[in-house]
């Protein structure tokens, strides 16, 4: 079984590098300024020409408009569109029809009806990733990269059924050390990682990047 590897919320050189040489297939860029692993348009088109062609860029963004999007697109040409917020089905489609780049839309999860909700989504992203939702009663959670994990449990035994017509992207609390479990568990096919390979929030450790990437070539 082969298992697809995002790296997201990179902001330096040795960071893309370690994701591109471990062999992951998506770098993330994240762009929603109370995050610690913010970049700036500039910075991103940086980060894009130091990668090769073979990873795809994924800019991260939460409910941005048309206005944002244009911002970043002019500096760092990308590959999809992730969306981190509130995002209506009709949004992410008139997102994807503007930008003209793929979307992968983000699904926070709980509870088994999370993922049934996401229904919506399937006819109108390329991806769906699912992630841990935050407490109700945690009000400083960012919309990712929160170093939580949910019941993978809720994924076992749906394949390709839990994206609703797309393939979909496990997120939420995954690491070197837990990551073979996860996928064994839930069945997927590709993971996003973030703060696991991180020294601390917003600073990615090359080290363990590599350490979880050496982990999924051997799924």
């Amino acid at each position: 079984m082969t298992v697809d590897a995002k790296i997201c919320g990179l902001s330096d050189p040795a960071a893309v590098q370690a994701a591109a040489e471990g062999g992951a297939r998506f770098m993330g860029l994240v762009f929603y300024p109370p995050s610690p692993r913010c970049v700036t348009p500039e910075q991103a088109g940086e980060l894009v020409r130091r990668a090769p062609d073979d990873i795809a860029k994924v800019g991260v963004f939460v409910d941005p408009s048309d206005a944002d999007i244009a911002r970043v697109l002019d500096q760092a040409p990308l590959d999809f569109l992730q969306l981190h917020g509130a995002e209506t089905p009709e949004r992410v489609a008139g997102i994807r029809a503007f930008a003209g780049c793929g979307v992968i839309k983000a699904v926070r999860v709980a509870r088994a009806a999370d993922i049934a909700d996401a229904a919506g989504y399937g006819a109108v992203a390329d991806w769906l990733l699912f992630d841990a939702k935050a407490p109700a009663s945690d009000q400083g959670a960012l919309p990712g990269g929160n170093a939580r994990r949910f019941d993978w449990r809720l994924l076992s035994g749906r394949g390709a059924a839990a994206g609703h017509g797309c393939p979909w992207i496990l997120s939420g609390g995954l690491d070197a050390a837990n990551v073979a479990e996860a996928v064994r568990i839930s069945g997927a096919r590709a993971v996003d990682v973030s703060s696991g390979v991180e020294a601390a929030p917003g600073r990615k450790d090359p080290a363990r990047i590599r350490a979880f990437l050496k982990v999924i070539s051997r799924l």
